[in-house]
Formats: structure tokens, C-alpha cells, sequence
């Protein structure tokens, strides 16, 4: 161990000994990763490739960072956007986390969340959700959609008079590190003068948001900083009318790092092409680096197609730059996976396939590839990670410890090719 530890500090060295001097060191800003079985993980692989002899969005990005990390201005927003890898927020938070330490002390705040337990299904452990009432669930992944999403692929749906949401921020955190003073509720009701959402004061008095139409979210915006919360949903009428909610954001006015991260259990490129006010509520984030971990679900079935894979993605894509045309995009290729059937398991080797894919769509699309199947091993590669007690045993999932290392690569290679680029 004391030897892998070495030669990662010598290679850090190796490539970052001109660097432009930075409040600082260069090793302080990467995460050292202790690799217990060095077969599951190639190194020298960590790295972002970008097809393209340059790429000026990835170029503002860095130096948007550097503002940050040096001068201590701007807000950088990041949007991470996937399936159950992201939903989970294991893998997407220790990125979260890492990135955090870039804020040196800047309080940005958490972002954009969802309530995944009110929708009966699982929550991320780092916020807390306690809801009331009678809730119904629509998720992108649905053959048929009974409720208009936005950009999080999943709402929830109550008419009860009883609903209200709880939002604890850091339920595992004394140091309160996530706190807001500006809550935007997003969702909509056909009746809007008859229900409304509210915020419940500590003294059990209520405050009125304001409601933005072209958005369908109300702001609450209020004099002290908070990191728990409660939304009720004012019924104003003798007959109660639903409310459907698609997401909360929670603000501040601190610079920082914002790390958004959507994920639905299942989702596929096109269960976010079916959510109608995708675009739309993108505008309320305006991220600055998208980074898409899409593909697991797609490259699933036997009849996997490459071209129709890569045409799904162009028109996710197009919302995306229509709303923020210079923003970076990293490409997160399929992690290596197995199929079951008769209770066997047999790899899927459309990971291979994928991954050719993602390296097309970074070329036209001028975006980088983040190459886990590669980082990983490649082909048949995930059993191994199961066996070092990185992976589950449907060898599609990670455990906690295999999304926290592939969070600290993936936040390892950003950061080595943001620190490349001050050399």
C-alpha cells in the first residue's frame, strides 16, 4: 500500500511541477486513491479524452474554475444526469463532495433535489425526506406519462390537504455545510388559484411564494440562512385540487461550485426526451459542464443500436446547448455489466459497442470521454470488481466503496486536465 501511495505522489509530481502558484498545492487538490487490488483499476487510464484538437468549452470551463479556486469569484454550475448510479447520489455526491474542497470555504448551496422518498422510491442518504399525505409517483421510465415532468424525470402528485414535504439537508452533517435562503418550489396545477405551495415558518405561520408562470415555480426568499425546511400545499377552495411537483431548488448567494445531479431509477437517453419541460427548467440551472452517465439502460436489451443510441443523445443535446451553448459535456462510457437470465449470469458485451458510441458523440459534439469501461478493465471486467467488493452481485450496480472510488476518479481526471491546462 505504502508503495502504490508512493508512485501515485511521484506521478502527481511528474505532471504538475510548473504549475502556476495556486492558494493550493496541486496534490492538495486531487484525492489519493489506495487501491486494495490494482487488476480492478488501470491508472494510467484516468484520464478525460477529448477527440477534438481543442475544445473552448472545456477551455471557459477551467478558467471559470480558476476563478474560483484562485480568486474566489463566480458561480460554477454542474449537472450530472443518469439512472440508478445518480438517483442513488453515492457516486454523484462524492464528486459533490470533492468538488466542495475547490470552495475553500465558499457556501454554495446544495442545488437542485427531489423528494424520492414521498415517490416511494429510494432517497439519497446525504438529504433527508419526511413527507405527509397522500402522494401518487410519475417517473420518465413509464410507458405512459399521466403528469408533465421537467428536467428531474420524476413528479409527485397529492390533492390531500394533509401533503406537506420536509427537507433536512444535512441530516449526517454538524457542520451544516448546505444552506439556503432562497427556495424555488417547481410545479404546477391546472387550478392554480385553488392550491398553492407554502412555506411553514418555525412559528407554524405560512409564507406565500412568488409564483413565476413561464417557469410554473414559486420563490421563497427569506432573511436567514436555513438547511431544513417545510412545504405544505394550501388547498383554497371547499373542494381539494392537485398539486404536481417536479423538483426544488435550494439557493443562496454565495459563489461557489453548484453540483446538480438527476437520476431515475431505469432511465434511458429517451426517458429524458419524453419529460416536456426538460428545456425549460434547464434555464433555472444554466450548467456550465454537463456530465452525462446515460447508457447502461440503453445498451441493456439484445437489440441494442448504436445509431439510434447516438441520434437520441444528438436531440438531448440540442436542449441542452439551446438553453447553454457554451457549456462543456463529459461523456461517462457504460460501465462493464453482466445480464441475467435462469438465474446466470452472461456479460454484456454491448458495453463494447457503447463505447464506441461515446467516443462519436464526443468527436461531433466536441465533448470529452470520461472511459470507465476502459478504467475499469473493459469486458468482463466487472466480475472482478465484485470480488474485490466493488460491485453488487447483479454486477450491474457498484457497492458504496466502488462509487466512491469511481467518484474519485472521475473528479481526478477533471481535475488533472483542468491542472494540464494551467501548465
Amino acid at each position: 500500500m505504502q508503495l502504490k501511495s508512493l508512485f501515485f505522489r511521484l506521478l502527481l509530481c511528474v505532471l504538475f511541477v510548473n504549475l502556476t502558484v495556486l492558494p493550493v498545492s496541486a496534490l492538495d487538490l486531487l484525492k489519493e486513491i489506495e487501491l486494495e487490488d490494482t487488476v480492478c483499476v488501470d491508472i494510467s487510464k484516468n484520464h478525460l479524452v477529448c477527440p477534438s484538437d481543442s475544445n473552448p468549452n472545456m477551455t471557459r470551463f477551467y478558467q471559470q474554475l480558476d476563478s474560483l479556486v484562485v480568486g474566489k469569484e463566480g458561480r460554477l454550475n454542474i449537472l450530472h444526469i443518469g439512472g440508478s448510479h445518480i438517483q442513488a447520489d453515492i457516486f454523484s455526491n462524492r464528486i459533490r463532495r470533492n468538488m466542495d474542497s475547490l470552495n475553500q470555504g465558499m457556501r454554495s448551496p446544495r442545488g437542485l433535489i427531489f423528494p424520492y422518498s414521498a415517490a416511494k422510491t429510494n432517497n439519497p442518504l446525504n438529504y433527508k425526506v419526511k413527507y405527509d399525505g397522500k402522494w401518487e409517483a410519475c417517473k420518465n421510465v413509464n410507458r405512459e406519462l399521466s403528469m408533465f415532468l421537467g428536467m428531474t424525470g420524476i413528479a409527485i402528485q397529492t390533492a390531500d390537504t394533509a401533503a406537506s414535504i420536509k427537507i433536512v439537508l444535512n441530516p449526517n452533517d454538524s457542520t451544516r455545510r448546505w444552506v439556503t435562503n432562497k427556495i424555488q418550489v417547481l410545479g404546477y396545477s391546472d387550478y392554480m388559484d385553488k392550491v398553492e405551495p407554502v412555506l411553514l415558518r418555525a412559528d407554524s405561520s405560512v409564507m406565500a411564494g412568488v409564483h413565476e408562470i413561464l417557469t410554473d415555480s414559486y420563490i421563497f426568499e427569506i432573511e436567514e440562512e436555513v438547511d431544513s425546511f417545510v412545504i405544505k400545499f394550501e388547498q383554497k377552495d371547499t373542494v381539494p385540487h392537485p398539486f404536481t411537483l417536479t423538483g426544488i431548488i435550494t439557493d443562496n448567494d454565495n459563489p461557489g461550485i453548484v453540483y446538480h445531479s438527476i437520476g431515475v431509477n431505469g432511465a434511458s437517453v429517451p426517458s429524458y426526451l419524453k419529460c416536456r419541460n426538460f428545456e425549460r427548467d434547464l434555464h433555472l440551472i444554466k450548467p456550465d459542464l454537463v456530465i452525462f452517465g446515460i447508457g447502461i439502460n440503453d445498451a441493456t436489451p439484445y437489440n441494442f443500436n448504436d445509431t439510434t443510441f447516438m441520434k437520441n443523445y444528438d436531440l438531448l443535446i440540442q436542449d441542452i446547448k439551446r438553453v447553454s451553448p457554451e457549456c462543456a459535456l463529459i461523456f461517462v462510457s457504460n460501465n462493464d455489466s453482466y445480464r441475467r437470465r435462469k438465474k446466470r449470469y452472461t456479460v454484456n458485451t454491448n458495453g463494447e459497442i457503447a463505447q464506441k458510441a461515446f467516443y462519436s458523440l464526443a468527436k461531433k459534439h466536441n465533448a470529452c470521454v470520461w472511459d470507465l469501461f476502459d478504467i475499469m478493465g473493459g469486458l468482463k471486467s466487472m466480475a472482478a470488481w465484485e470480488r474485490a467488493g466493488l460491485a453488487k452481485r447483479d454486477k450491474v450496480h457498484f457497492t458504496v466503496k466502488g462509487y466512491t472510488l469511481i467518484g474519485d476518479l472521475l473528479y481526478n481526471a477533471i481535475i488533472s486536465d483542468y491542472l494540464q491546462q494551467k501548465h
